[in-house]
């Protein structure tokens, strides 16, 4: 056998690095698990995309009881693979924070302070300040006597995070609006 220099320089090497790690107290023996089970066994799973830039990284939440329970990235969105940046992987703590606003908070104008109100009442709200901007910038007829139909007094801006089908139905309920002043982020 014809060993050089070096490898005998190897052999003892790995011989004494072995022989110190024995005497360490490493166990190898099988080691008696105590999760028996999976936290999101029998949980709902629902596919979602990320809430935060629009990037459109595909999430999975699971659901048990109505509650969340946990959310990582979803392999088989071709976006990000089941990747996840900080943002996206704390988005569980977005949804459980135990500070997360559960409630409108309304404040009035000219006031120092917020009142808590209920959904009805905000969406009660909205719908009537857009039908009173909308009464009173509405043209039904331009300076040559044409069919317009247009709002000018409401713009929208769509949201990078909603596909193209969501994005449709967005623009259907504007245009029925008569605004004019539309853009739209569908990117998914």
């Amino acid at each position: 056998m014809n060993v050089t220099r070096r490898d005998f320089m190897k052999i003892s090497g790995v011989t004494v690095a072995g022989a110190t790690l024995s005497q360490l107290g490493f166990d190898l023996t099988p080691v008696h698990a105590y999760a028996t089970e999976l936290r999101i066994k029998g949980a709902k799973e629902t596919t979602t995309v990320c809430c935060y830039c629009s990037v459109g990284c595909g999430q999975i939440v699971h659901t048990s009881g109505g509650k969340i329970i946990n959310i990582e990235g979803d392999p088989d969105q071709p976006t990000s693979e089941g990747a996840l940046c900080t943002k996206g992987a704390g988005a569980f703590e977005l949804v459980t924070h135990p500070q997360r606003l559960t409630k409108v908070m309304y404040r009035a104008p000219r006031s120092t302070k917020w009142e808590a109100k209920s959904w009805d009442w905000a969406l009660d709200q909205i719908a009537k300040k857009i039908k009173k901007n909308r009464d009173k910038s509405f043209t039904e007829k331009n300076a040559k006597g044409e069919v317009v139909n247009r709002c000018n007094g409401i713009a929208a801006i769509g949201s990078c995070h909603i596909n193209n089908e969501e994005g449709w139905l967005y623009q259907k309920f504007l245009r029925s609006l008569g605004l004019v002043y539309i853009e739209m982020e569908a990117r998914l």
